[in-house]
């Protein structure tokens, strides 16, 4: 018996020479590269019945060892087609090329033909990056393309670099650029954050991350969503191209571009922006804004609105530049240059408008004017005050040359006038209903009786006018102190319609609904072009991505470029705005305009 297994190996070996010497042509003695050469065959075998046409080795002293075309593979067990060039190893496999790749696996099917690898059971890949550090890749099975330099999984899979873990159920790792592609259920985990993402791309060379779909981003002081975006995952900066949102202390910023940096502790939106105050539920509507954490404030021009409820009416207030700033309670809001606001039967204009919520008082600056229902106030400063208890508006003050004037409602002949040093206001339930007139007070007033027919035009000078209003119309007036005066025939006064010295009518420039606090230069505003970020090594990344991502038959991973209102050109999609480049100190946007997509 003895002697027929020591036949069976003799005839074994002459059939091994022979089949691996096949591949030296009888003319020439160079080897075919193209095939897998075995280094280390240990025992051998066949089995026609299992494995017809294969030759199977099986480790003694060392494993087997095949190589081919720069790697090498170690197993316990090898079965090798020699005709059609393809290998299974089984049992503790590994399979290195050169100094940077080592794969590991329970089980691989190697096609030398494709050089396509493919492992089973407690796969683990390993890559240095050019910078030295190490990427671990674990998942149950992986293809391994040589020839493309990709790997890739469909049933989840973990990966650990320097910095991230980062699991998904499919995922694609391009080796020469050092690039990940994942789909579905994409979750990056780091002590400082967690990112979940349907779709996204990561560079593990710079760490970058780039989001398509539906993606949310959460640190210790923030929280961001956006379905197209761009995350450094190294310092914790990114932006939002679509749909974006960051809840950034008690703020929360939206809009068509939206960046921030969270060592700066700093915030800017573009196009379309809405920042709402999640605890004065305030709300702030702009083309660019820019919030300072630490300063606990917000920049914002371009259309610029802040809109406040004020006894269940909204408050708006517009200029071209608006600045808030102050924690909770204590924050000023400032309009400069061309501001105003408009809430019902309460509107105004002035150079500029600063509000104090620890004060209550809100300050229209440099030429103002107010209307309240049909009556139009000036003078040379006008303060709203508001109940700090209440929130509800309180009073009002017109400093310095104060001047009302009323359209005559009735006989719409000529106007209702008072003037005097100083004006103040009481409003109740945010209606106006006491006006007092003090020092140097004069009045021109139509007075009708109760078939509305004009009785006379009174003209009275006296120290103090005392105005009770309803429906913010004049309803009882009264003159303190040695009033001085008459009620005159119209026909009779020596002007027509007269005017106290002073008088402007301004009835033309009144705001009557939100959308007029806006002018032309406003509503005609063409809004920027965000140009996507410049780093060469991520944007050729883009690019190589662009044009090998078609459906792949083997792996059944379906392209992943999504459908995107930009088009499938990536790098026209990315864009980011940095903010110390697009701002002038002034406030002014300077961000250039782009004839891409």
């Amino acid at each position: 018996m003895g002697k027929i297994l020591s036949l069976n190996k003799v005839y074994y070996f002459l059939l091994f020479l022979f089949v691996y010497h096949t591949g030296f042509s009888q003319e020439s003695t160079e080897i075919d590269t193209t095939k897998i050469r075995v280094v280390h065959g240990g025992n051998f075998t066949k089995d026609e019945d299992k494995f017809p046409g294969a030759l199977i080795f099986s480790k003694d002293e060392k494993q087997v060892q095949f190589e081919h075309k720069g790697a090498d593979m170690w197993c316990d067990i090898a079965i090798h087609y020699n005709k059609e060039n393809r290998l299974r190893a089984i049992g503790n496999v590994r399979m290195k090329q050169g100094d940077s790749v080592l794969l590991t696996s329970g089980k691989i099917d190697y096609d030398g033909e494709i050089q396509l690898a493919k492992a089973y059971e407690n796969v683990l890949l390993k890559n240095k990056t050019e910078e030295g550090t190490e990427m671990t890749l674990t998942t149950d099975t992986l293809r391994f393309d040589r020839e493309k330099q990709e790997a890739y999984y469909q049933d989840f899979g973990t990966i650990i670099d320097s910095a991230n873990t980062l699991t998904s159920e499919i995922g694609r790792y391009f080796m020469e650029i050092e690039k990940y592609q994942f789909l579905d259920s994409v979750h990056i985990q780091n002590p400082e954050y967690t990112l979940d993402s349907e779709q996204l791309d990561y560079y593990t060379s710079s760490k970058n991350a780039y989001m398509y779909g539906p993606s949310t981003i959460t640190g210790k002081t923030y929280k961001m969503y956006c379905e197209r975006g761009f995350y450094d995952t190294k310092i914790e900066s990114g932006y939002g191209i679509k749909n974006t949102r960051i809840d950034y202390n008690n703020r929360i910023i939206e809009g068509d571009s939206v960046y921030f940096d969270k060592a700066t502790e700093f915030a800017s939106a573009t196009n379309n922006i809405t920042v709402t105050d999640t605890i004065n539920k305030g709300i702030i509507r702009a083309h660019y804004a820019e919030v300072f954490k630490a300063k606990d404030s917000v920049f914002a021009t371009k259309r610029a609105v802040a809109i406040n409820l004020v006894e269940q009416d909204s408050l708006y207030i517009h200029g071209d530049t608006l600045m808030i700033t102050g924690v909770p309670d204590y924050r000023i809001l400032r309009a400069f240059r061309n501001a105003k606001f408009y809430k019902t039967d309460l509107s105004g204009k002035c150079d500029s408008i600063h509000s104090e919520q620890q004060t209550g008082i809100t300050q229209l600056i440099r030429a103002p004017i107010l209307w309240n229902g049909e009556n139009q106030m000036t003078g040379d400063s006008i303060h709203l005050l508001s109940n700090l208890k209440t929130e509800k508006l309180d009073s009002l003050k017109v400093l310095d040359n104060a001047f009302i004037i009323s359209q005559d409602t009735i006989g719409k002949v000529g106007f209702n006038q008072a003037k005097g040093k100083d004006l103040f206001g009481k409003f109740i339930d945010n209606e106006l209903k006491y006006i007092d007139l003090i020092k140097n007070t004069e009045v021109i007033y139509y007075m009708y009786d109760d078939d509305d027919e004009l009785i006379g035009v009174n003209k009275t000078i006296c120290s103090k006018i005392n105005m009770i209003m309803a429906n913010n119309d004049v309803e009882d007036l009264t003159f303190f102190t040695n009033p001085d005066g008459e009620i005159s025939p119209q026909d009779m006064l020596p002007e027509k319609n007269p005017k106290l010295k002073g008088f402007v009518w301004r009835g033309e420039e009144r705001i009557r609904n939100k959308d007029e606090i806006f002018d032309e230069d406003d509503n005609t505003i063409e809004l920027v072009i965000i140009k996507g970020i410049n780093n060469p090594i991520d944007t050729d990344a883009e690019e190589e991505d662009r044009l090998l991502n078609e459906a792949d038959p083997v792996n059944n991973i379906e392209p992943s470029e999504p459908k995107t209102d930009s088009g499938p050109k990536r790098k026209k999609t990315i864009s980011k705005l940095k903010p110390s480049k697009t701002v002038s100190s002034k406030g002014n946007l300077k961000a250039s305009k782009s004839n891409e997509d």
